[in-house]
């Protein structure tokens, strides 16, 4: 699965002179957290987030008043706040960089773009969401996680026995094991009792770590 496909696409984007007042605005109206920000070729020139404008906006300590504070946040401009070294994305990205890429330096969204214009952008939420599906989170089933020898054939040879035995495979994951010698899965599966689940699997297993209804 690519970026292009589960990204958030034609992001509303501001210009870099914008004041913070106006962008606060937009965001509060259009319940967004962020902004790619665009030159007159619509080309990315930085991204502003909730957080840049709080940052740039008075305390509630102020001794300014409220007239005051509304004409500061009208001078300042988005391109005094912005962030101007934006990693991004292409469509053609895959998920699993896009997350490698967002955890490895801590973002929680990353800007999409084609010819170096913004057409998408997605989040940790979106990232969150494959989990999910990936995961069965969503279906009703027996969630079973086991360790299995770390040999050619050893997953196939699990989800052959889970169907032969009359399971109905709804999602499949597999992780690092406690050392060489294994690795570990875990399998959502309907249609099958725990019983007839386990009966399957034990022997081709070096160890059922859980299993439970989800």
């Amino acid at each position: 699965m690519l970026v292009g496909n589960r990204m958030t696409p034609n992001p509303m984007t501001i210009s870099p002179d914008t004041s913070i007042a106006e962008a606060m605005d937009l965001m509060k109206r259009e319940n967004v957290r962020r902004f790619p920000v665009v030159d007159k070729d619509r080309k990315l020139v930085g991204v502003v987030t909730q957080t840049d404008l709080l940052h740039a906006s008075p305390s509630a300590a102020t001794s300014l008043t409220i007239w005051e504070i509304t004409y500061l946040l009208s001078q300042i401009k988005v391109r005094e706040v912005m962030t101007r070294d934006v990693k991004t994305f292409t469509e053609d990205t895959t998920l699993e960089d896009a997350a490698r890429v967002m955890v490895n330096n801590k973002i929680g969204s990353i800007i999409v773009v084609r010819d170096g214009m913004p057409v998408g952008i997605i989040t940790e939420s979106d990232i969150f969401q494959i989990f999910l599906e990936m995961m069965g989170a969503r279906e009703r089933g027996i969630r079973l996680t086991v360790l299995a020898p770390y040999v050619k054939g050893s997953m196939a040879a699990i989800t052959s026995a889970v169907t032969e035995a009359g399971g109905l495979i709804l999602a499949f994951d597999t992780f690092l094991g406690e050392d060489p010698s294994n690795w570990g899965c875990t399998l959502k599966v309907a249609e099958i009792s725990e019983e007839a689940l386990l009966e399957a699997v034990k022997p081709l297993v070096v160890e059922v770590v859980d299993v439970r209804q989800a």
